[in-house]
């Protein structure tokens, strides 16, 4: 039987998804400088509840304040005070309004945390980011017991997540970031027990998960975002996460998301992740081949597993997803579309319309950001981010109630987005020292 956007879909711990459609991590970066959601946050999400996701997943929420993936990340680095678990709860009632699924995306940034807000990041190795600019600083490699305390980070915050009414979480062990880094034999040139085989590189991920679940028990949802490739000589590759995945499913994971690419080679943000040439794939396919990052690695997943399957990246049309559908693939995730247009996708489910808004096209064609082929690599840096950065810009203008600005100058969103994050992380910095600063003698 032939399986639709709309038909709901029963996880392995017993969830039930309204559909196939699912709103992905995006990157918010509105909470406040304590790390705690606001109510640009909420109406984010209050949003997006209303285009009727079968499920939303946060953008990055930080289990140590002192990796930020970017300034304005949510934080749960601690047990919450009544008042930081209100706000969280308040956030979970925005997104869950309309019976939705929300989840957690819980990561730790590790080497790609930038310089201002740690310039010795923790990483498995200390391997610097090949990056110009000197955003980044040398990460320190970590110890027996920094791998033991990120464990025990995901599985606090797992279980905070729990008790604030997400209703389930995600894992981020994908785009370089302290997992994805561990499982890479680039980054990873550790020789104890977390280095070295793939057993040892996935080590401290299947840690991870098996800390969650023992947290959040066997009725709660558990995603991992893995990459497919880093797309560097020397990285982590197709068949090396293929059997990871293979694990995952073994330790009993409910949803697997297939991504790619790091900071380094940013597939994720661009086509180069889905380097799929449509003539060699099966007719049926080839319009999916055209459209999604990374069909080729989950249309051969899917032979290989049992476990659900969730692919990300540029899906825009029925037609398309339909095929990824048709292909094995059991969950759809669509981000850019919803970043302008907060209630893009209600139209799609109602069967309304069959197309998204293809906002990458139009900035390509009239700006020319996402090129990759300049031969200086600031310039390929920068046009990367700056259309990155164009979605940012419209979050920010979104989560205030204003509407968005298409015509924006995706160089000039860069530079606006960077100095909103100047700003908060100034505003944070000002914070993180009056809690350290000696108490008031009473005389």
């Amino acid at each position: 039987m032939r399986t639709n956007v709309t038909d709901q879909l029963r996880l392995p711990c017993g969830v039930v998804l309204a559909n196939r459609i699912a709103k992905p991590a995006i990157t918010e970066g509105l909470a406040d400088p304590r790390g705690w959601p606001t109510a640009e946050l909420e109406r984010l999400y209050s949003g997006w509840a209303d285009s009727n996701f079968g499920l939303m997943i946060t953008g990055n929420i930080i289990v140590d304040g002192e990796h930020l993936e970017r300034a304005g990340n949510v934080i749960i680095e601690a047990e919450p005070s009544s008042d930081h678990l209100a706000a969280l709860k308040s956030w979970v009632g925005s997104a869950r309004k309309n019976g939705a699924h929300f989840w957690a995306q819980l990561s730790h940034s590790g080497r790609q945390t930038q310089k201002v807000v740690n310039p010795e990041p923790l990483a498995p190795s200390a391997v610097e980011i090949g990056l110009p600019g000197g955003q980044f600083g040398k990460p320190k490699a970590m110890t027996a017991q920094d791998i033991a305390q990120v464990v025990y980070r995901f599985a606090m915050a797992a279980r905070i997540c729990k008790e604030a009414g997400f209703t389930g979480v995600q894992i981020h062990a994908a785009h370089g970031y302290l997992i994805s880094s561990f499982l890479s034999p680039k980054t990873n040139m550790r020789t104890d027990q977390c280095g070295g085989s793939l057993d040892n590189r996935a080590r401290l991920l299947m840690s991870v998960v098996m800390a969650v679940r023992k947290e959040v028990g066997p009725s709660f949802a558990i995603s991992v975002k893995l990459n497919s490739a880093d797309f560097q000589k020397g990285g982590f590759g197709p068949e090396e996460s293929a059997l990871v995945a293979l694990k995952l499913e073994r330790a009993g994971v409910d949803l697997l998301e297939i991504s790619g690419g790091s900071y380094e080679s940013p597939a994720m943000m661009n086509e180069k992740g889905g380097a799929v040439d449509a003539e060699t794939v099966p007719k049926k396919a080839s319009t999916l081949a055209r459209e999604a990052y990374f069909f080729d690695f989950a249309r051969e997943l899917r032979r290989r597993l049992k476990m659900p399957i969730m692919l990300t990246g540029g899906l825009r049309t029925r037609e398309g997803m339909q095929a990824a559908l048709d292909e094995g693939v059991d969950v759809l995730g669509v981000a850019r579309p919803v970043c302008v247009d907060l209630a893009a996708m209600k139209p799609f489910l109602a069967g309304e319309t069959n197309t998204l808004p293809m906002w990458e096209e139009e900035l390509r064609h009239k700006t020319g950001v996402f090129t990759t082929n300049s031969p200086v690599a600031l310039i390929r840096t920068l046009s990367g981010f700056a259309g990155i950065y164009w979605f940012y810009a419209q979050l920010y203008r979104l989560g205030r109630g204003d509407p968005p600005v298409a015509g924006k100058i995706p160089m000039m969103a860069l530079l606006e987005v960077m100095q909103a994050e100047k700003r908060i992380l100034a505003l944070r910095q000002k914070w993180l020292a009056s809690r350290k600063a000696p108490a008031r003698r009473v005389a």
